[in-house]
C-alpha cells in the first residue's frame, strides 16, 4: 500500500530525512518511533505529499506522491491524515466538518454525506455529538472526530502523526481504544507515536528512526523482546520510554 524508496529531504544545509525506504502491505499497522528531531513526522507528513521531498520516491497504491505530475488530491483522498492538532474547523458542527470535503471532494449527495457521517460518529463513540460545535468538546473528543471525518473519505491508508500528544490520559485511551479498532478491522496504517503499549498490542512492524535515519525496521516481537539483536540507540530509546 505504502512504498518509500531512498527519500531524502533537506531544510537548507540540513537534512531531516537520509536514504530512508521502507514498506507498509495491505492490512497490516506499522508504528514509527524515536526521539524528537528524528524525522518520524516528517517521513510521515512526506507520505503524502504534506513535505516534499528532494530524493527518492513514495507511492500509494502504486501512485507516485513525489513525481511532479502527482495528483495529490486523488492520492490524499485515499489516505486519511489525523494530525497531532485536531484541526477541526471551528465555526462549523461537527456533523458539517464532517460532511464538508464528502460534498466538495467526493461529489456526494448532502443526505449521503450525513449517513456516512453519522455512522461513523457512532462507531467513534460519539453519536450524540453531531450538532455540537469543537470548542464545546474534550482533547479526545475532537480527535476522534478528526479520525472520523478522516474516515468519511473512504480512505485505503490511515496515517496517524502523534495523535495522542496530549498529556490527559483518558484523551489517550479514548484515542487508542478508535484505533486499535480500526487495526482490528483491517485498516492499513502507519502511526507515528510514543504509545509504546499500543505498539506492543496492535503494531505488526516497529521502525525506529534517530537523526532522519531508520534505524530499525523489525517485527513488533522482535522489536520488543530481541534486545540483543537491536541497535544500542534503540535500546537506551526503549528504556527510557518503557521506564516511564
Amino acid at each position: 500500500m505504502i512504498q518509500i524508496n531512498d527519500v531524502s529531504k533537506w531544510y537548507g544545509g540540513f537534512q531531516v530525512l537520509t536514504e530512508c525506504s521502507t514498506k507498509v502491505t495491505k492490512g497490516e499497522v506499522v508504528v514509527v518511533c524515536g526521539p524528537s528531531g528524528s524525522g518520524k513526522s516528517t517521513l510521515i507528513k512526506a507520505v503524502n505529499g504534506l513535505e516534499p521531498v528532494q530524493k527518492g520516491d513514495i507511492s500509494i497504491d502504486g501512485q507516485s506522491v513525489t513525481k511532479p505530475n502527482a495528483n495529490l488530491h486523488r492520492i490524499r483522498a485515499k489516505a486519511g491524515m489525523v494530525f497531532q492538532g485536531f484541526e477541526l474547523f471551528p465555526h462549523l458542527t461537527v456533523l458539517q466538518n464532517l460532511c464538508l470535503a464528502q460534498t466538495r471532494v467526493l461529489k456526494r449527495s448532502a443526505e449521503a454525506s450525513s449517513t456516512r457521517a453519522k455512522g461513523l460518529l457512532e462507531r467513534v463513540g460519539l453519536g450524540t455529538h453531531s450538532s455540537k460545535y469543537p470548542g464545546a468538546l474534550s482533547g479526545g473528543q475532537q480527535q476522534r472526530v478528526a479520525i472520523a471525518r478522516a474516515l468519511a473519505m473512504d480512505p485505503i491508508v490511515m496515517l496517524f502523526d502523534e495523535p495522542t500528544s496530549a498529556p490527559d490520559p483518558e484523551m489517550v485511551n479514548e484515542v487508542l481504544d478508535v484505533m486499535t479498532d480500526l487495526a482490528r478491522d483491517g485498516m492499513t496504517m502507519m502511526v507515528v507515536t510514543h504509545e509504546m503499549g499500543f505498539a506492543q498490542r496492535v503494531a505488526d512492524r516497529v521502525i525506529f528512526m534517530d537523526r532522519g535515519q531508520i534505524v530499525e525496521d523489525c517485527s513488533k516481537d522482535a522489536f520488543f523482546g530481541d534486545s540483543a539483536g537491536r541497535s544500542e540507540r534503540s535500546r537506551q530509546f526503549l528504556s527510557k520510554i518503557i521506564r516511564h
